[in-house]
């Protein structure tokens, strides 16, 4: 078996319960497993919630880590993304501030190409929606770090369904 070491995803149907969350969070902390990403949500079943997990692993761990999860009582479900046919975004909030109107107007370019959407605007400042890929919203922060001074980033998980059709990350 290859063992080498690459971002993994899971996606866990879990009983919608108080403690569920801290339990899966507990296990990987526990076991010093790193949690790159994790988000949670409820289904179209208010009684099952959905989490999308990204950790860096590499395979021996990562089967540890779909084993323990299968064992907890609250898992309905384990996917393992990784290999799967997905379609996977995340949300990321970029905040520029203290820039000119030539910033702004950047921004709005900016914004433009990633198919983003400008969500408030100050006089020296302005808020954008990233959602897209992981690997888009990376370039995009680097983009952001290099053009302008001043941003601040909020950054969501990961969320994903297995595709009907084609890949995408």
């Amino acid at each position: 078996m290859e063992n080498s070491i690459k971002k993994r995803w899971i996606s866990l149907y879990v009983e919608n319960q108080v403690g569920v969350l801290s339990k899966i969070s507990g296990l990987f902390s526990g076991k010093a497993y790193n949690l790159d990403s994790l988000t949670v949500g409820t289904t179209e079943d208010p009684t099952v919630s959905r989490m999308t997990i990204a950790t860096v692993s590499d395979d021996e761990t990562f089967e540890q880590i779909k084993k323990q999860l299968n064992r907890m009582v609250e898992v309905i479900k384990v996917i393992d993304f990784t290999d799967l046919f997905v379609r996977m975004k995340e949300i990321l909030y970029v905040k520029v501030k203290k820039c000119s109107r030539e910033d702004k107007a950047e921004l709005f370019r900016i914004a433009e190409t990633y198919k983003a959407k400008p969500m408030d605007i100050g006089r020296d400042s302005l808020l954008i929606e990233f959602v897209q890929t992981a690997t888009k919203n990376d370039a995009v922060i680097k983009l952001m770090k290099e053009e302008f001074q001043n941003i601040e980033v909020v950054r969501g998980g990961s969320v994903g369904i297995e595709s009907i059709s084609m890949m995408e990350r």
